[in-house]
């Protein structure tokens, strides 16, 4: 059963009225409360979320180095024979770490490169194979994608918890309307009759 809701008046928990019960208080706290960590921990949890994306991107453009690498066998060919296959194929290649160590392994490259070409490759600091680093403007909006949704998760919890204290209080509330009812309601009956 639902308590029958008026017409919606603003800040109503707050003002002074002799009817206002305890529990219309409690409530009250609870709604600032839920609002207050809905919005600030949603605001805090995506501004975090954003830095740390946008500090470890920044990190690998600062770390990730292009290297030279010699193909050691022929890329293959597109898959379709259109040409409209993928834009790059796998294919084995080698290069040389920071350190002087010699590595292998293998890498995107353009379809059809002979044995023997160079090809450009993405390695960490300590030599090993990686993507391309995102540029600012990929970095920036991967940060933003990635602190609203953890905004978003973040400041539904509080939200829900509110809301599920809040149900709870109102069945409470119902309850004891309805024993306050079951022992008035017959003294009513007599006086009627």
């Amino acid at each position: 059963m639902v308590a029958f809701r008026g017409p919606k008046v603003w800040l109503w928990r707050w003002r002074r009225n002799p009817l206002r019960r305890r529990a219309d208080r409690l409530e009250s706290w609870v709604v600032l409360i839920t609002w207050a960590l809905t919005l600030c921990g949603g605001v805090a949890m995506g501004l975090v979320a954003a830095g740390s994306v946008e500090s470890g991107l920044a990190r690998q453009r600062a770390e990730w180095r292009p290297v030279e690498a010699v193909l050691t066998e022929d890329a293959p060919e597109p898959s379709a024979p259109d040409g409209t296959g993928a834009a790059k194929v796998w294919a084995k290649v080698r290069w040389t770490g920071p350190d002087g160590s010699a590595h292998a392994g293998q890498a995107r490259v353009e379809p059809a490169v002979p044995t023997g070409a160079e090809v450009t490759v993405w390695t960490d600091a300590e030599g090993l194979l990686v993507t391309k680093p995102a540029s600012e403007a990929q970095a920036r909006l991967r940060a933003t994608l990635v602190g609203g949704l953890a905004g978003v998760f973040a400041a539904a919890v509080p939200l829900v918890g509110g809301r599920l204290v809040r149900s709870r209080m109102e069945r409470r509330r119902m309850d004891l309307w309805d024993e306050e009812w079951a022992r008035i309601g017959p003294l009513w009956e007599r006086k009627i009759w």
